[in-house]
């Protein structure tokens, strides 16, 4: 994979996603939240039912991300979200679903 650099200001959202939403459209929502507010990344179902979101960008966008997820806007049912915040290290040149 082609990697980007990180821009100035640039941060990491890792989180992970709990409640019902796996089967409900919530990867392709959040792909498209993620383009809308241009943040590379990615989404991807875990084994226990959860959902993986990592996404780098500036840090007014990643926030709007994450108030997104844990809004009724996000589909399906966000019961919590946990999240880490750190620096960027441009692993990512695009957002996608895996």
């Amino acid at each position: 994979m082609t990697t980007g650099s990180p821009q100035r200001g640039d941060i990491r959202l890792s989180a992970r996603v709990f409640g019902v939403v796996q089967g409900v459209g919530f990867r392709f929502w959040t792909m498209g939240k993620a383009d809308e507010l241009a943040l590379r990344g990615v989404v991807k179902n875990l084994d226990d039912g959860s959902v993986s979101v990592v996404a780098e960008g500036q840090e007014e966008q990643v926030q709007q991300l994450l108030d997104w997820l844990r809004s009724e806007n996000a589909p399906g049912r966000v019961e919590r979200v946990e999240e880490t915040i750190s620096d960027a290290d441009g692993s990512f040149r695009d957002f996608r679903a895996r």
